[in-house]
């Protein structure tokens, strides 16, 4: 196959990789951008689904954001493949703040009776039971509600007005392409006619 790997990528590669990319965050927030961008769709059905992605990406489920990304996507009528791209808003370099502005939150929700600080999430979950450590995702649950909501509107926003700006820009050139076209095959019509014209003189005389 054309441009194959030579070497597979194991399932911890693509893990690091999905976690950490190879490139710098700039480029690689360029790259999704340019991406969503380009995605064939509404721009309603592409914003909807990135901010459903970035709201999600704000709950404490690692490891299942992608599908209850594609789920709640599906039943809104949001673009799939935006909405996996707008899970990229929760990253390594985000979660720490996420995590623990969804903790105050819900703690303040709750009555201040769940404990405090941010959780280290990722090693609680392997060391301990789900029961254990319900009293810590539960706070994060209630006030990842108020945080995905307000991330999910502001990347609706952002996301649908960039989206619209860019096909009404993109549908410009196509239009002014085609009327230069169109104006380039009518003089070509118009010449060749003319020369046939004088051909047809030169040949009566």
């Amino acid at each position: 196959m054309l441009f194959k790997r030579r070497s597979k990528i194991g399932f911890w590669e693509r893990l690091r990789v999905v976690l950490w990319p190879r490139v710098s965050w700039r480029r690689s927030g360029t790259y999704f951008a340019k991406r969503i961008l380009r995605l064939s769709a509404a721009p309603h059905s592409i914003a909807l689904g990135c901010a459903i992605g970035a709201a999600v990406s704000t709950t404490p489920f690692l490891g299942l954001h992608l599908v209850i990304t594609a789920g709640i996507a599906w039943l809104l009528r949001g673009n799939i493949i935006a909405g996996a791209i707008g899970t990229s808003v929760g990253n390594p370099l985000t979660f720490p703040f996420v995590w623990a502005l969804n903790h105050r939150i819900g703690v303040f929700v709750l009555g201040g009776r769940h404990g405090s600080g941010p959780p280290d999430l990722e090693r609680q979950v392997l060391e301990h039971s789900i029961g254990q450590i319900w009293p810590v995702i539960k706070p994060m649950m209630v006030g990842a509600l108020p945080v995905g909501l307000l991330i999910g509107i502001i990347v609706y926003a952002l996301t649908y007005f960039a989206v619209t700006t860019y096909q009404q820009s993109r549908r410009a050139r196509f239009t002014s392409r085609r009327a230069v076209m169109r104006a380039t095959a009518l003089i070509r019509k118009k010449k060749t006619k003319k020369e046939g014209s004088v051909d047809m003189n030169h040949q009566g005389r």
